[in-house]
């Protein structure tokens, strides 16, 4: 079988399906498809309406996202997406929500579906997880079934839907808890009922979102035989590398979320296994996995679903020791206007170690800006920002401190199928990646894009960040002399016999 047919060359024509269109991915993949393959066909974007929002007015919010700048700069909007079509739906409905006119639009023009949407909430209910990952997969593989020019169906799945194994090959392996028995649950029981069931359910799955994606392949592998089909498996999935622009992102989901709140001051404290490695993927590799497995697949016409490891565990390994002493360096190279105080952030080893020190560091500091914020006629966010962190950290601890091995040949021999150009242009290789400068451009990236706030502001940003760092030695100072008073008068001592206190202050601070 051969790759002489290139990318571009399969893809061109060809009419696309996108579900997830919306989010950190599916946008990431627009924006590749519009710029590397302006020849293929219509792209129907599935949207969900929302309250006050008709599904024209949320492509035009697509529209505007930064990650299309260096295309506006080539080429007018109207050029751009005059093939996007937005098409009304919802993964969570039956039938995925499509209405009959535009069911039969898709049927007899889709030739590739790439499969996207997902509730990624680790804490959400058993049952609209089943209902959106479970059941929303199952109608797209039976839409995907109808399609009478489809050649290939891609679905996008988690390295972690087989967490229960501390390695897991690019297989699909067998379920554990039997999916039609889930599915009647979740229509039969009520929230509570099925809630108080969840435990007994989810077995050696650590949560809902791991078991129904895990099913979901599943639902994919069922028509192999009449679809071709690939299924890739990201893990932890951060801003561009190179492509189109590094370090942008629109996802406060793990590094660059706290990189957002350290940049600010707020977070201060952040817990990992500093030796363990973490499996973290640029998305700009995940969507030219996507793309070249949809084009390996569709080629090669295989009856046998495709599974491709869009992961670093094995190929390029990253552990936060080789960043920590870089960190701060960097939120001081690229501060925030927007800081409330000094930034520093640093790593703890344990998720118990960090909720002890953020009393300290987070609580007690965030009901005090709060009032502040109160009486001043703001609005107090602080201390529910710092709920919510906790919240969701008892949900990620068993991927914080647990350490996967995700290995990927497939992944491998797909990059070395592709023609010279291709790989260049496709690239889904992580060898070249430099992990620590790779951080430079997720900092950089959370102050652009999730900070709001562009480079031109820098001069005035590192102004207000030695102002804060002024206000910040001087409270320490408060703090420090405070405690040394209260220790010479509770023990009857002068303020001289009573300095040893000051080194015993900072050891224990230290340790916060």
């Amino acid at each position: 079988m051969s790759s002489a047919q290139g990318v571009k060359g399969f893809y061109t024509g060809k009419n696309i399906f996108l579900t997830g269109g919306t989010g950190f991915l599916g946008v990431c993949l627009l924006e590749k498809i519009l710029r590397n393959l302006p020849e293929c066909g219509s792209i129907y974007v599935l949207m969900r309406p929302k309250k006050g929002k008709e599904i024209s007015e949320r492509l035009e919010e697509i529209k505007k996202n930064k990650i299309f700048e260096p295309l506006l700069k080539e080429r007018s909007a109207e050029s751009i997406f005059a093939n996007v079509k937005a098409i009304a739906g919802d993964v969570g409905q039956e039938g995925l929500g499509l209405s009959p006119a535009d069911r039969k639009l898709l049927i007899d023009n889709v030739n590739v579906i790439f499969h996207s949407a997902a509730t990624l909430d680790f804490g959400e209910p058993l049952k609209s997880t089943v209902h959106i990952n479970l059941l929303g997969t199952r109608a797209i593989a039976e839409l995907a079934k109808e399609c009478k020019k489809l050649n290939v169906l891609v679905h996008v799945s988690s390295a972690y839907v087989n967490s229960w194994r501390l390695e897991a090959d690019e297989i699909i392996y067998p379920l554990n808890y039997d999916a039609e028995k889930l599915i009647k649950q979740a229509k039969e029981l009520s929230e509570e009922e099925l809630d108080s069931q969840t435990p007994a359910i989810l077995g050696d799955h650590p949560n809902t979102y791991t078991i129904t994606k895990h099913m979901a392949e599943h639902e994919v592998q069922k028509v192999e035989t009449t679809v071709p089909c690939a299924i890739v498996r990201p893990s932890m999935i951060l801003g561009c590398w190179k492509d189109p622009i590094p370090g942008w992102t629109m996802s406060k989901n793990g590094p660059p979320g706290f990189f957002m709140g350290a940049a600010k001051g707020v977070v201060r404290r952040l817990p990992v296994g500093k030796d363990l490695v973490y499996d973290y993927v640029p998305v700009d590799i995940v969507v030219n996995t996507l793309l070249t497995a949809g084009f390996h697949a569709g080629v090669s016409n295989s009856k046998k679903v495709e599974v491709y490891h869009a992961t670093s565990s094995t190929r390029n390994p990253f552990c936060w020791a080789s960043v920590e002493d870089r960190i701060n360096g960097l939120l001081h190279d690229y501060p925030v206007k927007s800081a409330v105080w000094y930034p520093h952030l640093k790593l703890l080893p344990s998720i118990m170690w960090f909720k002890i020190s953020a009393i300290f560091v987070h609580i007690l500091p965030a009901l005090i800006l709060d009032q502040v914020l109160s009486l001043t006629g703001g609005r107090p966010i602080l201390m529910r920002l710092h709920r919510n962190i906790n919240t969701s950290l008892d949900r990620l601890e068993k991927f914080i401190f647990t350490e996967w091995k995700f290995p990927a040949p497939n992944t491998e021999k797909l990059q070395k199928w592709l023609t010279e150009k291709d790989q260049a242009d496709f690239n889904t290789d992580l060898s070249a990646l430099k992990w620590p400068d790779f951080f430079v451009g997720m900092v950089i990236g959370s102050r652009i894009y999730l900070n709001n706030e562009p480079m031109k502001t820098l001069a005035a940003a590192k102004s207000h960040d030695r102002i804060l760092y002024i206000a910040h030695l001087f409270v320490q100072a408060l703090i420090y002399s405070l405690i040394w008073f209260i220790v010479a008068c509770v023990f009857g001592l002068t303020m001289t016999k009573a300095a040893y206190v000051l080194p015993v202050i900072y050891a224990l601070f230290s340790l916060l």
